[in-house]
């Protein structure tokens, strides 16, 4: 039989703004395609993030030390969002219009590749609430390793 897979998950909030425009759409295009989402100066949420990875159980017990997890998200990446406009002053997300689901893409490529670099750990899942009612998830695809 083989080894069970486990996925543990680590969430934490951030503040941001932003504004759904895409440049290559008049602004009658952009106001009807995005709706108040279009302000010229934007709008803001308060986002909460919740990462999930997934793994074998080795000796130590975990799959990925959730202190560390913790630390990546708070340290590493939560301090290039929290507080930002996403159009403007987040490298990562440079020419890509900030919808939830883009957010959401970019944030796994920024930490799919540390998350790996402790062990047999893989992320699995991104889920990114806009609001209450609404949130995005990234899962890993059937071509993506997952341990």
């Amino acid at each position: 039989m083989p080894e069970p897979i486990v996925e543990i998950a680590h969430s934490e909030e951030f503040s941001a703004s932003h504004r759904l425009h895409d440049p290559a759409l008049s602004d009658e295009e952009n106001r009807a395609l995005y709706g108040l989402c279009n302000n010229p100066n934007g709008h803001g949420h308060n986002y909460e993030l919740e990462v999930f990875v997934r793994g074998p159980v080795p000796a130590s017990g975990m799959v990925m030390n959730l202190t560390d997890l913790m630390r990546l998200m708070r340290e590493e990446l939560l301090p290039r969002l929290d507080h930002k406009h996403l159009n403007h002053d987040v490298p990562f997300l440079e020419g890509i219009i900030p919808t939830a689901e883009n957010i959401a893409l970019a944030i796994w490529k920024e930490l799919e590749e540390p998350i790996a670099s402790f062990g047999e750990a893989r992320l699995s899942r991104i889920r990114l609430r806009e609001s209450r009612g609404n949130w995005v998830e990234v899962q890993a695809g059937p071509s993506t390793p997952t341990a």
